[in-house]
């Protein structure tokens, strides 16, 4: 059986400019890192959380080191990550000090009889497992204080790519091993001017991330749009209940969303790739074992 791999950054209104062309880049190393593992056998599971904590560390996206600033200055990461294999899951939310968001949840999904954990009882679990973790500083750049800056001007909430933008936002992995194994994983700093302690979808298991023995789907966009439509889970639905095929179930959901809203990347078992957006463009790119290799924006 082949392996498979999608990943994407954000979808939305993006246009062009020098810095998309370096999204896209960050996107390809990426990508490699997580071909380069699934080549020498590693499981979809532990592939996504690398390629997210990739993602995460790099300022370019919304995660991690690049989450963008609540209405109060601050941040506030989520993330969430699912085995399709056994359905264990792990989801966190208002993360202010944990340097990858993915990996916490991780931690939940092993080391806790639970599946989400938020705010300061998050961040007491995160010092408990000694997760690497940083002032909340090193998570604020210039380029989100002036984001921040503008939508206060604006008195709007900037979601995704509302408004035009060059750079990535919601990341998101998913996997299909050599073994048809499954996994998915999400990570987000959320909205630009976003309320404190608003919670979208990336971290809600089946409305941001879903994973099971058919499929492996990770969204982004509209966050209370996906949740309403509780998007992972329906491509899931579609693939088992009515038995179509992943790019028939990613593009018949997606399409009856509302449009600007909704991008995702899956997997399926048996190898297949679906990316998938309404939105101008989604940062995505995709690779499998018959030497397929796409990134793409728009």
């Amino acid at each position: 059986m082949g392996w498979a791999l999608a990943l994407h950054g954000g979808a939305g209104d993006i246009k062009r400019s020098e810095r998309t062309e370096a999204a896209e880049s960050v996107l390809l190393e990426c990508l490699s890192l997580g071909v380069a593992e699934l080549e020498s056998g590693r499981c979809a599971l532990d592939v996504v959380e690398l390629v997210v904590r990739a993602l995460e560390n790099n300022e370019m996206f919304n995660a991690g080191k690049g989450s963008v600033l609540t209405a109060e200055g601050t941040v506030e990461m989520e993330a969430s990550i699912m085995d399709g294999a056994t359905g264990d899951c792990g989801a966190v939310s208002g993360l202010t000090t944990v340097v990858n968001p993915i990996s916490l949840a991780r931690l939940v999904m092993e080391k806790t009889p639970h599946i989400y954990l938020a705010f300061d009882g998050a961040e007491a679990f995160a010092r408990q497992q000694g997760v690497e973790t940083a002032d909340p500083g090193y998570f604020v750049t210039e380029r989100n204080i002036q984001r921040l800056r503008q939508t206060k001007e604006t008195q709007t909430v900037q979601i995704d790519y509302s408004v035009p933008s060059e750079a990535g936002e919601t990341v998101g992995c998913v996997a299909v091993d050599c073994h048809g194994k499954c996994a998915a994983a999400t990570s987000t700093g959320g909205m630009v001017n976003k309320m404190a302690g608003r919670i979208g979808d990336t971290p809600v298991i089946g409305a941001g991330t879903y994973a099971n023995g058919v499929c492996a789907v990770s969204t982004t966009g509209k966050g209370e749009s996906i949740m309403r439509g509780m998007v992972a889970a329906d491509v899931a639905a579609r693939m088992k209940y009515k038995a179509l095929k992943l790019s028939e179930a990613a593009g018949s959901v997606v399409k009856e969303l509302e449009a600007g809203t909704t991008g995702l990347v899956a997997v399926s078992a048996k190898g297949e790739i679906a990316m998938d957006f309404n939105t101008t463009g989604m940062f995505r790119a995709s690779a499998d074992h018959t030497g397929h290799l796409e990134v793409g924006v728009w």
